[in-house]
């Protein structure tokens, strides 16, 4: 690993998951202007919008996507105008 290249003032980060509300903490560095309280100790905080608590590759729900009714509705919808 290169020398130098890595910032030094990592600090205790709460990052939130704003679709479930999970909460958890890690070391970073970017910034936040706001706080959060996790067990008496107060953080700053980054919101997500998706994390390994909601993502569907991790939770194991994935959506069923109805694609044959979808061609179906295109094809009747275009069926006038072919010839």
């Amino acid at each position: 690993m290169k020398k130098g290249i890595h910032p030094d003032n990592y600090r205790m980060v709460a990052f939130k998951d704003m679709s479930n509300e999970d909460v958890f903490l890690t070391r970073s560095t970017a910034n936040s202007r706001e706080t959060i309280d996790v067990d008496g100790v107060e953080y700053p905080v980054i919101k997500l919008e998706i994390s390994r608590t909601s993502h569907p590759y991790y939770t194991g729900k994935t959506k069923m996507i109805d694609t044959a009714g979808r061609i179906d509705k295109f094809k009747s919808k275009y069926a006038k105008f072919q010839k």
